[in-house]
């Protein structure tokens, strides 16, 4: 337990859960989007056609149906060769990080990542006692050069984590070449990569890229994936798909945890997959997602100086933005809380720390109107802090 601590951006939401606030802070999906009538009617047909199994126990890998259609998806969409037996249905993506510190990690173990990464996995990870080395990044992300020489020259290494579409926290997306390049040296060290996507379908523009599992030849490279973000993430139902043999090993830690999860919920899932379009469901929630970003991008420039860069993500759900060397994000965060608007501090982002200029905007949860407030209160507390500083 010494290893772990609150979540910042839990701790923030417990404040954002009053209305008058205008959050940034989580990465809440649009309440408004979620296909509640519909949930509802394939809801009671379950029950009602299969009420009895719907809530009983079921197999620890998760509803066949429901692996069968993630398996295909991928297929279809990410350049994969999978069926349902490289599937685990997980409570939501971050189950399947936290077994993978189960499976892979030991203490005084090594994982390698982003700088800055998804803070909720340095937590998952930490619990079991390993360490962090920070890779660097740039505007594709990792960089391979750097990564491979602390390959050559590092032991211990156990896990190689990236998120390489619409990067969490700062919304980037990895080149083709990285891609690939980080699936060889994967093969080559003989390392595990956990490919977190749980953004990759919610694209604005641009062409949608292999994901780096469909250019692993040796089984090094496991996926997670989510539908919190597409559908609903109440059901807190995701995958992690992998090689079959390692799969086995993450059904038998899962067994130790939870045994299984939701019956009702993974065939609630299924059941509207099969009657509606998905398709045209992540359509509308990229159209609504992709106007609040162009609106949140806008307001940044016309709000903040020329002083700050921010990403324009292609995707997803962030936007970062990085103040200049010496400004911390914190006490500005005090400042808007006082102004009932709130925002995630980047400095948890990175395992290593120090880096406090920086924080995350999420605009997936807030109408325009509210973002365009938001992000003016935002800016003028920067501008006052950074003139009372001087």
């Amino acid at each position: 337990m010494s290893y772990l601590k609150a979540s910042e951006i839990r701790e923030i939401l417990k404040v954002t859960q009053q209305e008058d606030v205008i959050s940034f802070a989580g990465g809440l999906p649009a309440p408004e989007l979620f296909p509640v009538e519909e949930i509802s009617e394939i809801s009671q047909l379950v029950l009602k056609e299969a009420g009895t199994k719907a809530l009983q126990y079921t197999t620890t890998e998760g509803y066949a149906p429901l692996r069968e259609w993630i398996a295909a998806r991928m297929n279809q969409g990410l350049g994969t060769s999978l069926d349902k037996d490289n599937i685990l249905i997980t409570h939501g993506s971050q189950q399947g990080l936290d077994l993978s510190g189960k499976v892979f990690l030991d203490e005084g173990d090594l994982v390698l990542c982003e700088s800055p990464t998804y803070l909720a996995a340095i937590s998952a990870f930490k619990s079991y006692g390993c360490s962090f080395m920070e890779i660097p990044t740039d505007e594709e992300e990792m960089d391979m050069d750097a990564l491979e020489k602390v390959l050559s020259t590092t032991s211990r290494i156990r896990l190689i984590y990236v998120i390489p579409t619409f990067q969490n926290p700062t919304g980037r997306t990895w080149s083709l070449e990285r891609r690939k390049r980080l699936a060889e040296l994967s093969s080559q060290y003989n390392i595990a990569v956990i490919e977190d996507n749980p953004y990759g379908e919610l694209r604005f523009e641009g062409e949608p890229l292999p994901s780096v599992k469909s250019f692993d030849k040796t089984g090094y490279v496991l996926y997670t994936g989510s539908f919190s973000k597409i559908f609903c993430p109440g059901f807190r139902i995701g995958w992690i798909t992998g090689d079959k043999e390692i799969i086995r090993k993450y059904v038998l830690v899962k067994q130790g945890t939870d045994l299984q999860c939701n019956t009702l919920a993974q065939m609630t899932i299924a059941g509207y997959l099969e009657k509606y379009d998905i398709d045209r469901h992540i359509a509308g929630i990229v159209e609504v997602y992709k106007k609040r970003r162009d609106v949140t991008v806008q307001c940044i420039r016309e709000s903040f100086s020329d002083t700050i860069k921010f990403t324009n993500p292609e995707g997803g759900l962030f936007t970062w933005i990085e103040l200049p060397e010496g400004v911390s994000a914190r006490p500005i965060l005090e400042k808007c809380l006082e102004k009932k608007v709130a925002f995630v501090p980047g400095g948890s982002f990175y395992p290593g720390g120090n880096k406090e200029n920086t924080l995350r905007i999420n605009y997936s949860n807030m109408p325009i109107e509210r973002i365009e407030r938001g992000i003016k209160i935002i800016g003028e507390v920067v501008k006052q802090y950074m003139k009372e500083s001087v």
